[in-house]
């Protein structure tokens, strides 16, 4: 097997316009053997409104394994995404990386399925602010789920599995309009797409070597339930840390746990006790001494009895959601029953 990294020599070829595999995207790394068939796969339910789809593909570290497709909210307000692809050229397969958009670039006439045909995206469009999902070709459950339509005149008849462009795998060149895409503005891979593609290298049973250019369901399923408990555990920690924060502001007087509550109450008790102690065993000597003192003192002393001051010290929470991501309630999360396959399906399904 033979590996290039020679990032000077990609850079030339693609000067001198030798690279079918593209000029109008960032080129990744490059190896001496083509990668397996598109897998036939079964698209998940739409988690939540907004979230758009990114198909599975092949990514490559020392063997080839098979990255999932997955939802993710957009980066941007309008922005789509343009999968990445791998390219032929001179005995070697080179891959292009996906990136956002306002419009979907060239990934090779790949076939990814669920709206990426090879062209262009058909799974959903923007309508305004609001994204809405196409159902002829993409599984969302429209009683969670409105924003969607129906055009079944999308639903092309290409077959093909071939996963990478040139001679045995796809023929497609990039258009004006691909061209024109691939040059405006660009957005990498967000976080959550990054962490996928780093969980399915470190998952054994997604390489192809284990799995025969084949990935099993289940480990696909097991992916999806590792992420899903991250993501949890994750917003788990943020509310314990703003509980946390509430607890401590104003001895946990109004905010914070009952234990906090109860141990300030303590402490204020205790502290007006010894203040009223002190008081009174300061009259009783002032008394002996001079009681008219005594009396003055006494109203002084009531006057000037401990106070306690309460802070709220609940700081800001900064949110780290992509900019113009949409936001989500938890009831949109709801998943509902597998349906039956179009027969419209190729791989991948809804095409």
């Amino acid at each position: 097997m033979k590996m290039k990294f020679s990032t000077v020599a990609l850079a030339t070829m693609l000067f001198v316009g030798l690279s079918l595999t593209s000029s109008f995207a960032q080129v990744g790394i490059s190896i001496g053997i083509a990668p397996p068939p598109i897998p036939i796969y079964e698209q998940p339910y739409a988690p939540a409104a907004g979230y758009i789809w990114t198909p599975g593909y092949w990514g490559y570290d020392s063997g080839y394994y098979w990255v999932p497709g997955v939802w993710v909210p957009p980066p941007r307000i309008g922005f789509l995404w343009t999968p990445g692809y791998w390219g032929y050229n001179g005995g070697n397969y080179f891959f292009n990386e996906g990136y956002w958009g306002p419009t979907v670039g060239f990934y090779g006439g790949i076939n990814y399925g669920y709206g990426y045909g090879g062209q262009g995206y058909y799974g959903g469009r923007w309508a305004g602010n609001t994204f809405r999902y196409n159902t002829a070709v993409t599984r969302v459950n429209r009683s969670v789920i409105h924003n969607t339509y129906f055009n079944k005149q999308v639903v092309n008849n290409n077959r093909s599995r071939a996963s990478f462009n040139g001679p045995g795998g796809t023929t497609a060149k990039a258009t004006v309009k691909e061209q024109s895409a691939a040059k405006a503005e660009h957005i990498p891979a967000t976080s959550a797409q990054q962490s996928r593609v780093e969980a399915a290298k470190n998952n054994p049973d997604l390489h192809a070597a284990n799995n025969q250019g084949k990935p099993k369901s289940e480990a696909i399923k097991a992916l999806d339930r590792n992420n899903e408990a991250q993501a949890g555990a994750g917003r788990e920690k943020g509310k314990a840390g703003e509980a946390a924060a509430n607890g401590n502001s104003a001895f946990g007087h109004k905010q914070g746990d009952a234990t906090t509550r109860t141990t300030a109450s303590q402490n204020n008790a205790h502290g007006k006790a010894e203040s009223a102690g002190a008081h009174a065993s300061h009259v009783k000597k002032a008394t002996l001494s001079d009681g008219h003192a005594a009396h003055t003192k006494s109203k002084s002393h009531v006057s000037n009895a401990a106070t306690v001051h309460h802070i709220s010290g609940r700081p800001q929470i900064v949110s780290h959601q992509p900019q113009g991501a949409p936001t989500h309630n938890k009831a949109q999360a709801a998943q509902p029953n597998k349906k039956k396959k179009s027969q419209n399906e190729g791989p991948g399904g809804g095409h």
